[in-house]
């Protein structure tokens, strides 16, 4: 039972740097800093916008982007802590 929280930890921790990286490539786009026409870079891009996009769609519909600032990444990696701490706290307390 160990091993099944420990991998639905390791998937949290995976899906929030997913998340992050998203987050950085989409500042380094908007800087022009990357070359978005490299296909590797390309791929990164297709990659992670297809992991992150549906939710953090879902919270800028309920949040809207303030002064061209986009909250919706922090909230996703919030809303993923306090999902991965609850899980913990309820269904495990003994194995942490």
């Amino acid at each position: 039972m160990k091993s099944l929280f420990i991998l639905i930890d390791n998937l949290f921790q995976i899906y929030l740097w997913v998340v992050i990286i998203n987050a950085v490539i989409g500042w380094l786009i908007v800087f022009r800093i990357i070359n978005t026409s490299h296909p590797f870079i390309l791929s990164l891009i297709e990659i992670s916008y297809t992991l992150t996009e549906p939710p953090l769609r879902y919270i800028r519909k309920a949040i809207p982007i303030i002064g061209s600032i986009d909250f919706s990444p922090v909230i996703l990696i919030l809303a993923l802590l306090f999902l991965r701490n609850l899980i913990f706290e309820f269904f495990a307390p003994h194995l942490f």
